[in-house]
């Protein structure tokens, strides 16, 4: 995984304790200043975790006055990876985030009240309630959400992964899609892939991935193969329809958000028991 970053105390937390996170730098990588964005896409929305990154969301339905969302990954829940089969629901949180605004500044801080949901089976999302609505973030922050995109994103499309840790963008194609994509104990289905351009690091797990075109979220990012091992923790690995396992050493991946729309009902909380809902339940 694009691993958290946590403190020494902490690291044995993640991915067992022979296995170390990376280390949070005194200072983020120096913006990478090459790419080109068909679309202006920049931190506002976006927010820093304690050892992660993500953004505050909205589905196309919600409405202004109701709990914003934040997102990020499972792996980056602070209560530790969720096992496999594991979803947690309305669990209590006061987890803080830091708040962005388009150059990368924070602007003001956001607490959760509750982890509305979190799994790291089958994809690797974590969503937070906040105690502000989308309304308040707005009027005190002049921020707006970013909205989720409901339809499936397609080969080609150009995105931006923004990372509200590192204050850094990573431009490039979605490169295709891996039927499973298998790391240690978990499985992922239907992942992005991303063209070499997304050399994503420890620290943007949980960074939106942007439709540069369009604005809007199409995937939340979390994994990466490091080392060229084959679907072992920090090394995942492709499998096809027909079982067929593939390495690619050096690529990154994000999980697809289309399929979290369906499941946010009336005043933005999460049912999984919606039409069209196929998120894991507990």
């Amino acid at each position: 995984m694009n691993k958290p970053l946590v403190g020494a105390l902490l690291s044995v937390l993640f991915l067992g304790a022979g296995i170390a996170p990376a280390t949070a730098a005194t200072a983020a990588p120096a913006p990478d200043t090459t790419e080109v964005h068909t679309k202006a896409v920049d931190f506002a929305g976006t927010v820093a975790l304690s050892n992660c990154s993500g953004s505050v969301v909205r589905a196309p339905s919600s409405g202004d006055d109701d709990p914003a969302l934040v997102m990020s990954n499972g792996h980056c829940l602070e209560s530790g990876f969720p096992g496999p089969g594991e979803v947690v629901l309305d669990q209590a949180s006061s987890r803080t985030f830091t708040l962005l605004d388009g150059a990368g500044t924070g602007v003001g801080t956001l607490r959760a009240d509750k982890v509305a949901y979190g799994t790291m089976t089958d994809t690797d999302v974590s969503l937070y309630q906040l105690t502000s609505t989308y309304a308040e973030i707005e009027s005190d922050y002049g921020i707006e959400a970013l909205e989720l995109d409901a339809a499936r994103p397609t080969e080609g499309t150009a995105i931006t992964v923004a990372s509200g840790y590192w204050k850094r963008t990573y431009s490039c194609d979605i490169d295709g899609f891996a039927y499973q994509l298998k790391e240690g104990s978990w499985t992922w289905k239907d992942s992005i892939r991303y063209t070499p351009a997304c050399e994503t690091i420890g620290g943007t797990s949980g960074s939106p991935v942007i439709d540069d075109a369009t604005g809007k979220v199409v995937a939340v990012n979390n994994t990466g193969n490091e080392d060229g091992q084959e679907c072992t923790d920090n090394n995942p690995c492709e499998v096809a329809e027909d079982g067929t396992v593939t390495v690619r050493e050096g690529t990154n991946y994000a999980q697809q958000t289309y399929g979290i729309v369906p499941c946010i009902g009336e005043g933005n909380k999460i049912d999984l028991n919606l039409s069209g809902c196929a998120l894991p339940k507990p």
